[in-house]
């Protein structure tokens, strides 16, 4: 009878959701990688490139260069023989390099400003922690300064010491002058040649 039961628990699972919970991957094996139809990047890689890029940017290097690269385009397809010239006098070619720059460029400063952002953010959040601690530190010395100067309240300073030696002073000289009338209580010394007659 024992082992029909023992059969019966590993055939059937037990619990109420153990039936209904589905089966996972175990924790403890590496997961199967997935296939993923994108191609993946690293979004720190690219957020570099894309500061760089926006830096560069800005730039007056970046200014003179396009300066450059336009009046050498519009002189090339003005002077050039005709056979030669790539983009007649509108220049609808030039124009849709230039949006296709500008609809780039934009993006990228947009993330190059959003990174410089969340570094501000962490900037801020640092210097909020570092104050609050600045300012706890401020108050502890605050209040042992406080402690001090109670403390310091109940110490005897030099002067107060001073003071009173000289009111300790003063008392024993008034009492040694007011003691000077009454007889003396122990006799002056004799001399020694009266000691001999005594003998």
């Amino acid at each position: 009878m024992v082992p029909e039961r023992e059969t019966l628990r590993e055939r059937t699972p037990t619990g109420a959701t153990a039936a209904s919970r589905p089966r996972t991957a175990r924790l403890d094996q590496p997961g199967v990688p997935k296939h993923r139809f994108l191609p993946e990047y690293d979004p720190e890689a690219f957020g570099r490139m894309s500061e760089r890029i926006a830096r560069f940017l800005g730039t007056g290097r970046f200014l003179v260069w396009m300066t450059a690269a336009i009046v050498l385009w519009v002189a090339w397809n003005s002077l050039a023989p005709r056979d030669l010239r790539f983009d007649e006098y509108p220049f609808i070619f030039l124009t849709l390099m230039l949006s296709l720059q500008a609809s780039y460029a934009a993006p990228l400063i947009l993330l190059a400003q959003n990174r410089q952002d969340d570094r501000d953010r962490v900037n801020l959040e640092q210097d909020r922690k570092q104050n609050e601690r600045s300012i706890a530190d401020t108050e502890y010395l605050t209040r042992e300064i406080a402690a001090l100067r109670i403390g310091l309240g109940e110490v005897a300073t030099r002067d107060w010491i001073r003071s009173e030696l000289q009111d300790t002073i003063k008392e024993l000289e008034e009492r040694h002058n007011g003691h000077r009338h009454d007889p003396v209580v122990f006799p002056a010394e004799r001399p020694r040649g009266r000691d001999a007659d005594d003998r």
